[in-house]
């Protein structure tokens, strides 16, 4: 199934930083073993989840295009797409959490490409197609979860990590990666869950990022609706899981209402969840995330603000009262009484003005980084955004007059001004100076010999967050992960597996009564006795088949496997209910 490259308007405008973790879906990656663990995985969802999801699962699969018998193309989704105003994109298993949030504030669904292995059935803790394309996709078609999904990426893309987050994503993405791949050591998969929980044990106080994504967990991956008393399934993670979406059903999986704490509930990916969150309906939802937005440092600007971009290591920005930005990496605050009175970034800085860079005052301009007094002159009650022209001029702040500015904070700035520049609404938001001295008691800040001195203007920092105002200032085409996923590998028992399963599917397809199954059963039974998926198959063929000598065999030899292999014993069974229609509510 090779379906034709359909274009959708909204990858066009996603910005280059985020086209770099866009990888293309090779649909011949996916072999017949692949195909048929999607179709058992999405058979037993759509039998079990239409008792048990929230009602927007099964109507969405419909409005998504994702069909029960094939894994579904990322350019056929987004055809489909389109018309609820989304798009999907192919990734290599997590990407960084910053990233994943911006996809999806541009309304782009983000899919691990990879398929889980037969042996991983009923859980990876890889992201994979099942996971996103059958989990994430169906539930976007109902408008307001699909809005609660591009907000919370709108604000969580903007939440500021803490410098361990990014190396809790990188161990977590290995961890999944090893735990997936097939034949990994088990000293390496121990080494691994080590290093995880190593790192959960000493992240310290959660940064916004760590919250956010915890909120993320327990709604968007691992959310119920509805009561208590009768929840439903909306979280993707169960959604994809045909162990954990029963599992959650059960009293042995204790029911929480929904509110802000869950902010503070850690999870373990590689574990079923001891406790699940209910939210009563989507819209509260918006609501909790809205809550939370309130506490970041995106709206609540300030000194602890700063200290959290400071704490980052890594790219951030704050914004003043008159809507200047200043984006780089925060390396030092002066406070007085509480307030901030001096930033200063290092290394490349560039300065902003809703989102777009100001002109001649980018990385080229401001390499080396950015300091500037914050707040108003000492000993006046008038911040220099709200003097009159009449204002400015008594107190000599023109272009080409001398001037010296004691800001509070005994910060000092000396200086020629050359020239200063507004906002739309006529707020001084940015004054260069010549000959300029900065000085902070007797620390001096900046020194004629630097140059002129670019002093941001602003009584107060209002928002801080992570990434910069505007995405084409700083080149972001470097922040891709270490590792990589791993595939399955040929073998040559593999391989002959493979033609058998293709063998059943072409049948299948072609509806083809007359062509024997007979040699794909007797060569499964002789070459590939540990596998029981492809039997499921087989008796599923023979049901609609006057053989039933055969269909016994198949079914006895199903039965005896059970034996001989407890741990799938649960799959055989269900795939059988299936097929003769036992599975119940």
């Amino acid at each position: 199934m090779n379906a034709t490259i359909e274009s959708n308007p909204l990858l066009d405008r996603l910005p280059k930083h985020l086209k770099q973790f866009i990888k293309p879906q090779d649909y011949s990656d996916y072999t017949p073993i692949s195909q048929a663990v999607w179709r058992y995985v999405m058979r037993k969802n759509v039998n079990y989840l239409s008792k048990v999801a929230h009602s927007s699962y099964l109507e969405g699969l419909k409005k998504t295009g994702i069909e029960i018998d094939h894994i579904p193309s990322m350019y056929g989704m987004n055809r489909i797409l389109t018309e609820i105003g989304w798009a999907a994109v192919a990734v290599d298993g997590f990407i960084p959490p910053n990233a994943f949030m911006e996809f999806q504030a541009y309304n782009v669904l983000v899919i691990a490409s990879d398929i889980r292995q037969l042996e991983h059935i009923e859980y990876t803790p890889a992201p994979d197609i099942i996971h996103e394309g059958a989990g994430h996709a169906p539930i976007i078609a109902n408008p307001e979860y699909a809005e609660y999904l591009r907000r919370f990426g709108e604000i969580g893309c903007k939440a500021i990590s803490s410098d361990k987050d990014y190396q809790m994503y990188e161990a977590i993405r290995l961890l999944s990666i090893l735990k997936e791949a097939e034949d990994t050591p088990q000293a390496d998969i121990d080494a691994a869950e080590k290093a995880v929980e190593n790192l959960q044990n000493s992240m310290g106080e959660l940064s916004e990022m760590a919250q956010i994504r915890n909120l993320h967990w327990w709604t968007v991956e691992y959310g119920l609706i509805g009561t208590l008393e009768n929840p439903k399934i909306y979280g993707a993670g169960l959604l994809s899981s045909i162990g954990e979406s029963a599992w959650c059903m059960t009293d042995n999986v204790k029911k929480i209402p929904y509110d802000i704490s869950a902010a503070n509930q850690s999870f373990d990916i590689t574990k079923l969840q001891p406790q699940l969150y209910v939210t009563p309906n989507f819209g509260y939802l918006s609501l909790v995330l809205e809550e939370f937005a309130n506490k970041m440092a995106l709206r609540t600007g300030g000194l602890s603000g700063i200290n959290k971009l400071i704490h980052s290591n890594a790219l951030g920005t704050i914004e003043l009262s008159t809507g200047i930005q200043i984006s780089g990496i925060f390396t030092t605050i002066i406070e007085e009484e509480g307030k901030p009175v001096y930033i200063q970034t290092t290394g490349k800085t560039a300065l902003s003005y809703r989102e777009k860079e100001l002109v001649g005052h980018g990385t080229i301009k401001h390499p080396k980084g950015f300091g500037s007094p914050i707040g108003k002159l000492k000993g006046i009650n008038l911040a220099i955004e709200d003097m009159s022209p009449r204002d400015l001029s008594a107190y000599s702040i023109t272009e080409n007059h001398n001037v010296t500015l004691e800001f509070e904070g005994d910060i000092i700035v000396k200086g020629e001004i050359i020239t200063g520049s507004r906002n739309l609404h006529g707020e001084i938001i940015l004054i260069s100076l010549r000959n300029c001295t900065v000085t902070h008691k007797e620390t001096i800040l900046f020194q004629p010999e630097w140059g002129n001195y670019d002093m941001a203007i602003g009584k107060k920092v209002i928002s801080a967050f992570s990434g910069p105002a505007d995405v084409n200032s700083f080149d972001l085409i470097s922040h891709v992960p270490t590792s990589k996923t791993i595939k399955a590998k040929h073998t040559v028992e593999r391989d002959d597996l493979e033609v058998l399963y293709q063998t059943i599917r072409m049948i299948r397809q072609s509806k083809d009564m007359d062509a024997s199954l007979i040699p794909v059963f007797e060569k499964l039974k002789m070459n590939h006795s540990n596998d029981w998926l492809l039997a499921i198959e087989i008796t599923e063929l023979l049901k609609d088949r006057n053989e039933p000598q055969l269909l016994q065999e198949v079914i006895a030899y199903l039965e005896k496997l059970k034996e001989k292999r407890p741990k799938v014993a649960h799959l055989i069974a269900g795939g059988l209910d299936l097929i003769f229609d036992k599975e119940k509510a």
